[in-house]
This record gives C-alpha cells, sequence and structure tokens, in this order.
C-alpha cells in the first residue's frame, strides 16, 4: 500500500525565488515541489500552497479525512499567528513535521514562537530549500 505525505505550504510561499532571495534563496515553489517527489521514496505526494488560513485548515482536514499518513507543513507566516491551524493539526493521528527554510530562532524576535511547533512531530529550519526533502524523509523514518 503506497503512503500519501500531504506537504502544504502558507501564504507568500508562491513567491519562492523571487521574494527576498537573500533570506529565501533562488529555488521556486515549483522546485520545491520536484524536491519533494524526488524525496517521497515511492509515496504519493499531494502538495499545495494558498495565501489563505482557511485553505490551509481546509486542507489539513482533507489530509484527515482522505486519509493522509504524514504532514509536512511550512505555515510561513501563519506559523506564528494561527490558533486555526494549530487545531486542525491536532486532530490529524500521523506525524506532523513543521518546516521552515530559514532558522527561525536566528531572526527577528516576532519569528521565535511558533505556535505550530506546540503541535508538531518534529521541526525542522534552516536548511533552505532541501529542508523540504528533509522533511519528506523525515516523515517516512516515523512512519516506519
Amino acid at each position: 500500500m503506497s503512503r500519501v505525505i500531504h506537504v502544504l505550504n502558507g501564504p507568500n510561499l508562491n513567491r519562492l525565488g523571487k521574494r527576498e532571495p537573500e533570506i529565501y534563496g533562488r529555488t521556486t515553489l515549483a522546485e520545491v515541489e520536484a524536491l519533494c517527489r524526488e524525496a517521497a521514496g515511492g509515496a504519493d505526494v499531494v502538495f499545495r500552497q494558498t495565501n489563505y488560513e482557511g485553505q490551509l485548515v481546509e486542507w489539513i482536514h482533507d489530509a484527515i479525512d482522505a486519509p493522509a499518513d504524514g504532514i509536512v507543513i511550512n505555515p510561513a507566516g501563519l506559523t506564528f499567528t494561527s490558533v486555526p491551524v494549530i487545531d486542525a493539526l491536532k486532530m490529524f493521528p500521523g506525524p506532523v513535521v513543521e518546516l521552515h527554510i530559514t532558522n527561525i530562532h536566528k531572526r527577528e524576535a516576532i519569528y521565535h514562537r511558533s505556535l505550530v511547533s506546540t503541535v508538531a512531530t518534529a521541526v525542522i529550519a534552516g536548511l533552505g530549500a532541501k529542508g523540504y526533502a528533509t522533511a519528506m524523509r523525515a516523515v517516512q523514518d516515523l512512519l516506519a
């Protein structure tokens, strides 16, 4: 049976490669998706990005109902503000890997307190876009 991993991306990540490349790098979201699919190890990948909090919550619900085996989530700015996202993630029975391209703890103080970390199985931060591949392998290891 093939595993299903949902990769969910929050606001402004559609601008990867263009937005502050000195901070976020030059890798585009399409290239990130390709990295995830390559690292999936045969798992099916549902890859999504939204700029809207409610849409992200709906996609977490989809992962619960589908059901998915694991979630990799880069909630972007919603990491620090969204109680609805963490409430939805609490309902997901499988591993949740929170991912950040940058090391949020080396950034401005507003980025130091992740609400999502309180419900995530694991957190990966600061590996750049390649962190997505690491997160995909981590989900698979957690499922093994």
